[in-house]
């Protein structure tokens, strides 16, 4: 019951998920992204072994459709499994299994994947598609939002009884660094992609702070002063 945008951008070589579910502590899972490497996702029925494995396949030079072939091969469950891989310059595989509840499926595109199960349909998947290609003049953060807020408005997911809500998400991003460029992931939510939006646009206002913060400590601005300035300037515009 998760709906995902993995991609690798094509401007700045970053690679990156979006997210979301009705699961809690869906970031948890997202261990498959790894600067100059590439990206590895498996859902529905996880395997948290498979993305470990991926990267591992993708530094040392296989191709996507080898590692998902691998990463079937070595899992007796792998029917119940959602797998994507995309290797650093943007090649990619993806794998339903057809065991996965709902409706569940992916589609791919030009260093994407957009994946879902138990769905309200395939126009939940398409719509993330559409607006990941349509947001190609925005940073590649907030096209992944821009893909998991179309899936949710698309219908996002639907259990037994009708709709159900995302109660975790997360976006989080990898480039030139053995750290992560983002990482932000809102749990235990009734709202989490609305709360993910809300939490990326703060962390946007702080993130120039921070950089210069590490640059330069000696000089740096306490960050109870920065966090004044900042109320005040918001204020002002009000």
């Amino acid at each position: 019951m998760t709906f995902t945008l993995l991609a690798r951008c094509p401007t700045t070589g970053q690679v990156g998920i979006g997210i979301a579910t009705y699961s809690i502590t869906v970031g948890l899972y997202c261990t498959g992204l790894r600067g100059n490497t590439g990206a590895a996702m498996t859902q529905a029925f996880v395997n948290q072994g498979n993305n470990p494995l991926a990267l591992r396949l993708l530094a040392q030079g296989y191709t996507p459709d080898h590692i998902v072939a691998e990463l079937k091969a070595n899992d007796p469950n792998h029917e119940f499994r959602q797998i994507a891989v995309i290797d650093r310059l943007g090649r990619l595989a993806a794998y339903s299994g057809p065991k996965n509840r709902g409706w569940a499926g992916h589609v791919t595109g030009d260093g994407y994947v957009a994946m879902g199960n138990v769905l309200a349909g395939k126009p939940v998947v398409d719509a993330m598609a559409r607006a990941y290609e349509g947001a190609a003049d925005v940073s590649f953060e907030r096209r992944l939002l821009a893909a998991i807020e179309a899936g949710r408005d698309a219908g996002g997911q639907v259990g037994n009884d009708g709709p159900l809500t995302e109660r975790s998400a997360a976006v989080m991003v990898y480039g030139d660094y053995d750290h992560a460029e983002l990482d932000l992931r809102v749990d235990l939510h009734d709202k989490a992609v609305e709360g993910l939006r809300r939490a990326f646009e703060e962390y946007e206002l702080y993130r120039g702070y921070y950089k210069e913060r590490a640059r330069n400590p000696k000089d740096a601005v306490p960050q109870y002063d920065f966090v004044q300035t900042l109320a005040r300037k918001q204020e002002a515009v009000r």
